[in-house]
């Protein structure tokens, strides 16, 4: 159990967001045994972002970006086992609570800024993945509406945010939404089974291979370890995780860890070397987006990844929501907010927090509504909350927090991997960003017909396109 005050508790890891009916004092039978434990862990991982791990492996080069997806996961995989010997050190079982108590205040806040950082981005980078995916599939019944793709994109995600997302985000027990992540799991295995599929059944062979198809390494690293870092990020539920095994011990949850993070690089080395096989330097940050309109099982897997998104959102939109709420509490109280984490979070007691609740929601539902539209890719939405966010939160201050808890000195050979893995982030978040912000919106654009499906239906019915074609030989990700 974790001795953190209500406060800390508030937001971290899904704990405050799972309703865990009074399992204190429940015999160990009802804890994870480790393959179960691993099987948690591996769903907290895989999830939307594998999608663009075929863009990332085209901005690093195919070899290079390939070695880069293994050193990220061994980083990860440090970096969480890391996390619980902070825990224990400190004796806070919890992130906010590990920082909090290796940098106080300013730590908690930190934490607290990045933690809502991460989801909010998430949710914009879905509604991206959501208005490109089901406009591909609206404009396969009506090919009429492919003339003004922008418009269709836009209007799919003002009905999906008015009619989807706002009523899942404002219900009262957004707890079993949490357990419908088993499903979001399976609609992305069997998005890879899609993928695989198209690969080896020669269907887009027709795709042009250029001089940059096959070149081993490119000069993009630093935004590509953004996506792949984002496609790898779970520190959230680390503690969760740990405190549902039996007999957890440093060395089981080593054992977990090297599983699951194991498991979650086969799952990404799959999406990337598949979908970077059939598409090549023409892929998306959207690996979806490169898939003809008309090829119907694609369409299929679209539908699947919305359906994933859309499960997941509430969880992102919850997570942002209570750690604003926290806040405001801790601002005007000046004191300690009380919090019970035993009760499901998600169900407020008076029509006053009930109301509040609802602004809040409402307030940041439509954020991320607005902002979504000043970009069409989701290549550069990954790279920034992979940079910003997750990085930070996933390889700097772990780092940090294991630096200032540890006894050892600091070019000890306890704490040299963890300055090690601090001095990676830090450079790659701040050249990132460098790189990135002024070419966050650049010309990118979406609703083309690839090159390559020019004589696919849509074509064929004499669907007139702005700019809708493109040259075979293109090999820009700019598409």
């Amino acid at each position: 159990g974790s001795d953190d005050s209500a406060e800390v508790n508030a937001f971290d890891d899904i704990n405050s967001l799972v309703k865990r009916d009074g399992n204190q004092g429940k015999p160990a039978e009802t804890l994870s045994s480790l393959p179960q434990a691993s099987f948690n862990y591996i769903n907290s991982i895989v999830g939307s972002g594998v999608i663009g791990i075929p863009y990332a492996l085209h901005r690093a080069g195919f070899g290079l970006g390939l070695f880069l997806l293994v050193i990220v996961a061994v980083i990860t995989d440090y970096s969480l086992i890391l996390m619980v010997r902070c825990g224990h050190l400190s004796g806070r079982f919890s992130y906010p609570g590990v920082m909090e108590a290796a940098y106080g205040k300013g730590g908690y806040y930190l934490l607290s800024l990045l933690q809502f950082m991460y989801p909010f981005l998430a949710m914009i980078s879905y509604n991206v993945v959501v208005g490109d995916t089901l406009s591909k599939v609206l404009v396969r019944f009506v090919p009429s509406w492919g003339s003004s793709m922008g418009a269709v994109r836009f209007g799919v995600v003002l009905v999906v945010t008015i009619f989807v997302v706002i009523p899942l985000c404002l219900y009262k027990n957004v707890s079993r939404l949490a357990k419908a992540s088993f499903l979001s799991l399976a609609c992305v295995v069997l998005i890879l089974l899609a993928v695989v599929y198209k690969l080896l059944s020669g269907d887009y062979d027709v795709v042009p291979n250029t001089p940059e198809s096959w070149r081993f390494a490119h000069s993009d690293l630093i935004p590509a370890v953004g996506i792949m870092a984002f496609a790898f990020m779970c520190h959230h539920n680390t503690f969760l995780v740990y405190q549902s095994m039996q007999n957890a011990t440093m060395e089981r949850w080593e054992k977990v860890t090297h599983i699951s993070v194991g498991f979650a690089w086969l799952v990404a080395a799959l999406f990337g070397i598949a979908g970077y096989c059939t598409f090549r330097a023409l892929s998306q940050g959207d690996l979806l987006e490169n898939y003809c309109w008309d090829d119907d099982l694609m369409n299929f897997a679209r539908v699947l990844f919305s359906v994933s998104i859309l499960l997941t959102f509430p969880i992102e939109c919850f997570v942002s929501r209570e750690i604003v709420r926290t806040q405001i509490k801790r601002f005007y109280s000046q004191e300690v907010v009380e919090y019970d984490t035993d009760k499901d979070p998600s169900h407020v007691t008076g029509e006053e927090d009930d109301r509040k609740s609802m602004i809040t929601t409402l307030v940041i539902v439509f954020a991320a509504f607005i902002i979504s539209p000043y970009t069409e890719c989701l290549g550069p939405v990954l790279e920034l909350n992979g940079l910003l966010a997750a990085i930070p939160l996933a390889y700097v201050l772990p780092g940090l927090a294991y630096i200032q808890l540890s006894p050892h000195s600091l070019f000890s050979q306890e704490k040299l991997p963890a300055a090690g893995l601090v001095v990676f982030g830090t450079i790659v978040t701040i050249s990132g960003a460098a790189i990135l912000m002024p070419n966050l919106i650049g010309d990118c654009r979406t609703g083309i017909i690839m090159g390559y499906c020019k004589d696919d239906e849509l074509a064929l019915n004499g669907t007139s396109f702005v700019g809708s074609t493109i040259d075979p030989n293109c090999a820009t990700d700019k598409i």
